[in-house]
């Protein structure tokens, strides 16, 4: 057996499972089966797909309400031959989700592949153990900073702001998803951080890297990222969803550009939000971008303004690291993260995810500087096993964090 196993959520307004599940299974597949001829279904046995179980629960309250009628809900299993598409997410997608996307309030909450067919894509070039190898950092989460303020500023500052985030001891500097290649370059930032980071090393002996935003048109950004590559660029951010999953896997295969990707989840809540249309969080934001090769994915943490249940945060980590064949991709909650929510960050998602703070790093008092070394004794302190409290000595960068934050 080659193929792909997708799993929907229904709401059946006929009460029907069994007969919605068998129109899916035939309707992404072969159209029909039981008016086609015997010498058609024989030819065409190979290619028809198979309803692998159905499973009813009960309706929620709240949907029935915002429905106005209270359907059948209910998760339906179909495998699909590999026969039927080539092997690219997009030719999948479109097999198991394509029309049926439109029919409704159905929502594809899981895919499984075939071990052939999982071979075939390329997971992450480097994954959670190369890049703590770059960074020779093997025993607590990673810790990064993000570009914020940058919209019209030139390259002399984000040098220096670089220079101040690194300077704090973090481990990865990223562009907001918002800057583009208009006030400066992407080749520009390349070269300018790479001087000031290597600066930063050599006076403290501490490496940070800078993932640079890679943006343009789609068909430009494949030499975009070799020239980068070629001026030493450390890692790639990349707005998945605004240019679609597999630019992101023919990126990650291309040995020639050989940067660890860092996936963003921007665009990605329109597939996402409804509790009873589109695709999944942790299937998207997880098991897919794993599949198509990101080395990082940055989602929601449960904690912020724009927050994702604890439970959608946890299954999107479990995705990036369960034991599947493929090299493991680091989990990046973000949204909301101060350094007083380390201990809970750590006790959720565990060592190996990248701690990630925008306002949690500037807006401490002692500017950059001071919110990376507060979270840096944050981090030190819980896998320590001491209270925050109690670590956090007079003024130092920790105690300044908590008074501001809790």
């Amino acid at each position: 057996m080659s193929g792909v196993f997708a799993t929907y959520q229904v709401y059946d307004k006929n009460h029907q499972l069994e007969k919605k599940a068998e129109s899916i299974a035939l309707g992404l597949t072969v159209g029909s089966w039981t008016s086609l001829p015997q010498n058609d279904q024989i030819q065409l046995q190979k290619h028809k797909g198979k309803v692998i179980s159905i499973q009813e629960v009960d309706c929620e309250e709240n949907i029935a309400n915002f429905l106005g009628y209270k359907p059948t809900k209910g998760f339906i299993e179909i495998y699909y031959p590999s026969l039927n598409f080539s092997a690219d997410l997009p030719a999948i997608l479109t097999t198991v989700f394509g029309k049926l996307s439109l029919d409704g309030e159905i929502k594809l909450v899981d895919l499984n592949f075939t071990e052939d067919i999982l071979q075939l894509f390329p997971g992450p070039q480097f994954g959670i153990k190369g890049i703590r190898e770059k960074l020779d950092v093997y025993d607590r989460p990673l810790l990064m900073s993000i570009f914020k303020s940058v919209i019209g500023r030139d390259i002399h500052y984000i040098s220096e702001e670089l220079k101040k985030q690194a300077l704090g001891g973090v481990d990865l500097i990223k562009d907001d998803e918002i800057l583009f290649d208009t006030t400066t370059s992407l080749t520009d930032r390349v070269g300018y951080g790479k001087k000031v980071l290597n600066q930063v090393y050599e006076k403290t002996g501490h490496k940070t890297l800078y993932a640079v935003n890679l943006t343009g048109r789609t068909y430009d950004l494949k030499e975009k990222a070799l020239r980068a590559a070629e001026a030493g660029a450390d890692v790639f951010l990349l707005n998945v969803f605004s240019y679609g999953i597999d630019v992101l896997q023919s990126l990650a295969e291309d040995t020639s550009i050989n940067v660890p990707i860092m996936a963003h989840p921007a665009v990605s809540g329109a597939f996402t939000a409804s509790p009873i249309y589109g695709i999944d969080t942790g299937l998207l934001l997880g098991k897919l971008l794993r599949f198509a090769g990101a080395d990082f994915s940055l989602f929601p943490s449960p904690y912020g303004s724009v927050a994702l249940q604890k439970e959608t945060t946890l299954k999107i980590a479990q995705n990036l690291t369960e034991a599947n064949g493929l090299k493991e991709t680091f989990p990046v909650p973000s949204a909301g993260i101060h350094p007083g929510l380390v201990p809970q960050l750590i006790h959720d998602f565990g060592v190996n995810q990248v701690i990630n703070a925008g306002g949690g790093v500037h807006g401490h008092p002692d500017g950059p500087i001071g919110g990376g070394n507060a979270f840096r004794e944050a981090i030190a302190a819980t896998l320590s096993g001491i209270d925050l409290n109690e670590y956090a000595l007079p003024d130092t960068s920790l105690q300044k964090a908590l008074q501001l934050w809790g």
